[in-house]
């Protein structure tokens, strides 16, 4: 096995540590062959070489095409739930790296032609273009001490769930109907925040923060966030005042949902009207050397327009967070918190500024790992291939935390 290089760790050491997390992740999966497959797929996964689909991998590996046949089987057609693996890693990992947050994100992988799950041509954030691909969205602990992905689902546009002859090919399941992307990703976030994680904000860029419905979905879960929002969101400013109207005269039932007491606005213009003493100058990240980097941030109470005007929900005050650096002409970032009426600033300036992170976790799972490598036509195989990146992911992390595997600095 070529082994991700560790200083001063003989190979046979390496084998014999994977294998015994492998070992200790796979044990909810219920049958034996399963669980060697797991391992010989994870161990190809972690082993230097190239390209990280399933034939090159098993080749490098000398495994015999028996042993191929029988890992496409694993990949492709058992029955085995992935999210059983993906939660062992994540309650093995996340404890050991200090979790600050978790962030919501999704990611582009390149497709030809139109059979694999969920392919089309469309929008991704990951190419910057439209392109033919798929979109998975994740959710990913990311913590001081390393980062850990959570929580997988692969995005599958209207016209594949309605097209049952593609569903049949693709092997999607019944059960599987039409969710957009921040429906899934308040799914992945609801179904992580029932295991044995630490529990931290979540994190979103716009496309999901611009959501009413996710952050209801969220804030209703009992689960915190920071999420960003585009500069023409509407709230409702610190002044406003919500009062339930008097009954006109004696017939029609009482009123009861509260109004504003004045129009909304858009954060960008709230922004702009703020006075010069809301504005603090507030460390909001730490380099890997250990410097703060410094911005300018304001912190106000808002009331989100859409959950009241459309959802007809009670209003809910909640922190907007904007970043305006003294330099710039215009305030730089804009993002909306449930956090606390008495939270730190500093740690909300932190918070809006992390998510970044996620893109050096992809980063790995893309370039190392093969995340982007997998050449099957399974929805099913599709999800497996994630929850064994996810353990492969994890068992590099604990080797980078492990005092006997540190490389020389």
């Amino acid at each position: 096995m070529r082994s991700v290089v560790v200083s001063g760790v003989p190979a046979g050491e390496l084998r014999d540590r994977l294998a015994g997390f492998v070992g200790e992740v796979v044990g909810g999966l219920a049958v034996r062959s399963q669980r060697e497959n797991a391992l010989v797929y994870v161990r190809g996964l972690v082993a230097q070489g190239g390209r990280k689909s399933l034939q090159p991998t098993l080749f490098r590996l000398e495994e015999s095409a028996a042993r191929y046949e029988s890992v496409q089987q694993f990949l492709a057609d058992s029955p085995w739930p992935a999210e059983v693996l993906v939660r062992a890693c994540a309650e093995r990992v996340c404890p050991e790296i200090d979790v600050v947050a978790w962030v919501v994100d999704d990611t582009g992988i390149v497709k030809d032609g139109r059979h694999s799950p969920g392919v089309k041509r469309q929008y991704s954030g990951t190419l910057g273009k439209i392109g033919n691909c798929q979109i998975t969205v994740s959710v990913h602990a990311i913590g001081q001490r390393g980062t850990q992905p959570i929580g997988w689902r692969l995005y599958l546009p209207e016209e594949w769930c309605d097209d049952l002859e593609r569903r049949r090919k693709a092997k999607i399941p019944d059960e599987v109907v039409f969710e957009t992307k921040p429906q899934l990703a308040a799914g992945l976030c609801e179904r992580a925040a029932a295991w044995q994680l630490p529990a931290a904000p979540i994190l979103a860029d716009s496309a999901y923060g611009d959501d009413a419905g996710f952050r209801t979905d969220l804030n209703e879960a009992g689960l915190a966030y920071v999420v960003t929002v585009r500069a023409q969101t509407s709230v409702y400013g610190p002044e406003t005042a919500f009062v339930v109207p008097e009954r006109d005269g004696t017939r029609g039932r009482p009123r009861t949902a509260a109004r504003p007491d004045r129009k909304p606005e858009s954060v960008r213009a709230l922004a702009e009207r703020l006075p010069r003493r809301a504005w603090n100058t507030l460390p909001c990240r730490t380099t890997p050397t250990g410097d703060h980097v410094e911005s300018r941030f304001a912190f106000v109470r808002v009331v989100a327009t859409n959950p009241v005007r459309s959802r007809q929900q009670p209003p809910r005050w909640e922190w907007l967070i904007i970043e305006w650096p003294e330099d710039e002409e215009a305030a730089t970032g804009y993002w909306l918190s449930n956090l606390a009426a008495d939270e730190h600033r500093e740690r909300l300036a932190r918070l809006a500024r992390l998510r970044w992170q996620v893109e050096l976790d992809y980063r790995q799972l893309k370039g190392e790992l093969g995340l982007d490598h997998y050449e099957g036509r399974s929805y099913l195989g599709f999800h497996h291939h994630c929850a064994l990146v996810s353990c492969a992911h994890a068992f590099l992390t604990l080797e980078r935390l492990n005092p006997k595997a540190q490389r020389p600095a």
